[in-house]
């Protein structure tokens, strides 16, 4: 794993190609990437405008924001604002990881105002704790998470991270931790609802696999890792459900989410389907 600096400077102008960086393990940095906040949403940036615990949400898909208290024009700017990093990030990735065009499905966008350091949850729920990214209640089929960060912190605040080990030693290491699901387990889970979509057996190892590295302390404190402070101002990119991470302090960022189908990858044996395939000895989607 390592944090690759990129000279990338616009979100719309031809950049080199980074997808086999992207592909390793890398997090692709770009320190001269800002996300221009425009004065009157200056209003925004406040952990009060949050009705969830961690973020507001925008779906690209269908236009509606979530996890906030705003209403009115305060609500439809919070939206104006989203849906401009989402296109921005949209832009950004098609720009540098020609390979995926036309691949990559845009997810959510969010915005996280609150700080990270000292939030009260439990530890399931914690990040700062290293973890690769699975989601209980929308699983992924195999595909890939990737994510596009942008630090805007108007005090010049970084947002810190921690940067753990590549997948596959630590796939190995809680391998014999990881259990596949029960037959019929993911019909029951869609039907009573914890699921919005049949839970596959590699959604469920990969939920497994971020339980028990956030549970297991020991871990958490000699996993090779290395710490990172993106300053604000800056932007990076990198697949969360391959690269270990943590975030342990910083206000205000956004985030867009994709999604990409294994097949689109250049190197598909590095995803983590194809490596707990392996481990496993058998399909998981």
């Amino acid at each position: 794993m390592a944090i690759t600096p990129v000279g990338q400077a616009s979100w719309t102008a031809e950049g080199e190609d980074l997808v086999a960086r992207l592909e390793r393990g890398d997090v692709l940095f770009f320190p001269n990437l800002p996300f221009a906040v425009e004065p009157d949403e200056a209003p925004l940036f406040s952990p009060d405008i949050l009705s969830s615990a961690k973020n507001a949400s925008f779906d690209p898909a269908s236009g509606r924001t979530g996890g906030t208290t705003l209403e009115g024009a305060d609500r439809e700017r919070l939206s104006r604002l989203l849906s401009r990093f989402s296109h921005r990030a949209a832009s950004l990735v098609d720009l540098v990881l020609p390979a995926y065009r036309g691949r990559l499905q845009r997810a959510r966008a969010s915005f996280r105002p609150a700080e990270v350091a000292g939030r009260t949850t439990s530890w399931r729920k914690d990040d700062t704790r290293l973890h690769v990214d699975s989601f209980p209640a929308s699983p992924v089929q195999g595909r890939r998470i990737l994510r596009v960060f942008s630090n805007v912190n108007p005090e010049g605040r970084a947002r810190s991270w921690r940067v753990g080990e590549e997948f596959e030693p630590l796939a190995r290491r809680f391998a014999t931790c990881l259990s596949l699901p029960w037959p019929g387990q993911a019909a029951l889970l869609r039907a009573i609802g914890v699921t919005k979509s049949p839970r596959s057996a590699y959604d469920a190892l990969m939920l497994q696999l971020h339980d028990r590295m956030k549970e297991d302390e020991g871990y958490q404190q000699t996993a090779p890792q290395v710490a990172f402070d993106f300053p604000s101002g800056t932007t990076w990119a990198v697949f969360t459900d391959e690269v270990s991470h943590a975030a342990t302090a910083g206000q205000y960022q956004l985030e867009q989410t994709f999604l990409l189908p294994v097949d689109a990858m250049l190197a598909s044996d590095r995803s983590p389907l194809r490596i707990l395939e392996r481990l496993k000895g058998r399909a998981l989607i």
